[in-house]
């Protein structure tokens, strides 16, 4: 079963006032089944889904006239080694499916290039 969005997911889980999140989330396809048949829910990309249906956004534009840090992301090494970085971000940055960058690994960062910026870049040092 493919995850349900936007009027599909809020119409779903409107149907469902008596049932626990977990099911609602599970009703409406995000879980995954691990190899030993366990079925995990994935709560987070449930509750992301919701607020993109609701059109509920925690995030404020950056103003750019304002002084001081700008808020600051985390994220953490899944326990597979691997890093996701959110639809929410990749949202904030307009990126689309297919987008491709490079990784610089430097001692403790990673800078992610867009390969078109990184071959203008190559251009310019030519």
């Amino acid at each position: 079963m493919e995850a349900l969005e936007g009027k599909a997911l809020t119409d779903k889980v409107k149907e469902m006032p008596n049932s626990s999140k977990e099911e609602k989330a599970k009703a409406c396809g995000y879980y995954t089944v691990t190899k030993d048949g366990v079925e995990r829910v994935n709560m987070m990309k449930f509750l992301n889904a919701l607020l993109d249906a609701e059109e509920i956004s925690f995030d404020t534009p950056s103003d750019k006239s304002s002084r001081g840090r700008s808020a600051s992301y985390r994220i953490a090494v899944q326990s597979n080694g691997a890093l996701l970085i959110g639809s929410t971000y990749t949202k904030q940055l307009g990126l689309k499916p297919g987008d491709e960058f490079s990784l610089n690994i430097g001692r403790k960062h990673i800078k992610l290039i867009a390969i078109s910026e990184q071959e203008n870049q190559d251009e310019i040092a030519a």
